[in-house]
């Protein structure tokens, strides 16, 4: 049963994110979303069955191609949506993933870009895709997570112990590779699959990876965040304790972006069944041999 939305904890704080975003440049240079895309591509090429109604919910639907893509539909296209964190174009209707309500519904595939990671009712948010879906359709997503930014966090926390004498949430929590198959099968999705992209993004300098975040609108999107804005002392400190662990020989230091990707089917009779407990007419015992 769902909880109701006052029971649910807010861990990020939307109307923030909705700000974040409204202050992007125009057009945004999103490269993060590019590689999403085209992991998306190689992943939807490899699967056979056309798509009759498809959709792609993505924070800024004026980041993606308008031009026929992805995979197979019937009709050569794919629906886009925007989730409600900024004003999306004409042609591309709002989505709130906190109360999801879609532009239609019995769609063959939904994909959701980068929702996950800031959405406060994750099995909520799943649960309510599903039931958008025929039996038998498919639900992929893209979310950063793992080790994400983890050299940015190791620094703030480094400044902060110095700087503050305390540690602050600054870079947001990222969904574990290792319980996002569980968050599936919880929102009733049969045959989930899970894996990780990982990428190393080089630049001049921390600042310049902080400028990037922010002109991504993905600056720290908690509700409980430092009410305080960083001083220099302590970005200058940051940046330094950044170019301690993370730095190459020639100056740029590194960042660790992680993508993790998550399929699963909404249950359908014919779907394949793991095997029902002791059905097996093959004794593991007589497969290896008798130990002597």
């Amino acid at each position: 049963m769902a909880l109701p939305s006052s029971a649910i904890p807010q861990v990020f704080d939307r109307a923030l994110i909705a700000r974040h975003f409204a202050r992007r440049p125009s057009p945004a240079d999103d490269f993060v979303t590019r590689l999403a895309l085209d992991d998306l591509a190689a992943r939807l090429i490899t699967i056979t069955r056309p798509f009759a109604k498809a959709l792609i919910l993505v924070p800024d639907a004026s980041v993606l191609p308008m031009q026929p893509m992805l995979g197979r539909s019937a009709e050569g296209l794919f629906t886009f949506a925007n989730a409600a964190t900024v004003v999306g174009s004409e042609d591309a209707p709002l989505v709130d993933p906190e109360a999801l309500s879609l532009p239609g519904e019995g769609y063959d595939l939904i994909v959701s870009l980068f929702d996950l990671q800031v959405v406060n009712d994750v099995p909520g948010f799943l649960a309510r895709i599903r039931s958008h879906l025929v039996p038998d359709g498919l639900f992929m997503a893209a979310a950063l997570g793992g080790d994400s930014l983890t050299e940015l966090r190791q620094a703030f926390l480094v400044a902060d112990s110095e700087i503050s004498g305390g540690a602050f949430a600054r870079v947001a929590p990222f969904i574990p590779l290792s319980d996002a198959g569980g968050l599936l099968q919880r929102a009733g999705f049969a045959l989930p699959v899970t894996d990780v992209e990982t990428h190393l993004v080089r630049y001049a300098d921390p600042f310049r990876l902080m400028q990037e975040l922010k002109s991504l609108g993905a600056q720290n999107p908690l509700a409980d965040r430092p009410t305080r804005l960083a001083t220099r002392s302590l970005l200058a400190r940051a940046a330094a304790a950044y170019a301690e662990t993370a730095a190459d020989p020639d100056g740029r230091v590194r960042a660790t972006l992680q993508i993790i990707w998550i399929s699963g089917w909404a249950p359908h009779d014919n779907q394949q069944k793991p095997a029902r407990r002791g059905s097996a007419t093959v004794s593991l015992r007589d497969v290896l041999g008798k130990k002597t």
